[in-house]
């Protein structure tokens, strides 16, 4: 599998989870309908889901991962 792939995977892993639990606590515990709930629920997940980046570092590909909950900058592989 390509290393591009495989960041954009785990981008998706830990956008989803977050995504699906911020809108769910939105919609049973705010008075937001419609359009707005999944909305908050993005704006959420992009803030708190980890982001992952593809670096050319040492003559290879590398996978890193920045977290908001995490101190600085940690190499995946």
């Amino acid at each position: 599998m390509n290393i591009k792939v495989k960041a954009l995977l785990y981008n998706l892993l830990g956008f989803a989870p977050i995504f699906w639990l911020a809108s769910f606590l939105v919609s049973e515990f705010t008075n937001l309908t419609g359009f707005y709930v999944p909305l908050t629920g993005f704006v959420v997940a992009t803030i708190l889901a980890p982001k992952f980046q593809v670096v050319r570092y040492q003559g290879g590909e590398k996978i890193f991962m920045k977290w908001i909950f995490l101190k600085g900058v940690k190499e995946i592989k």
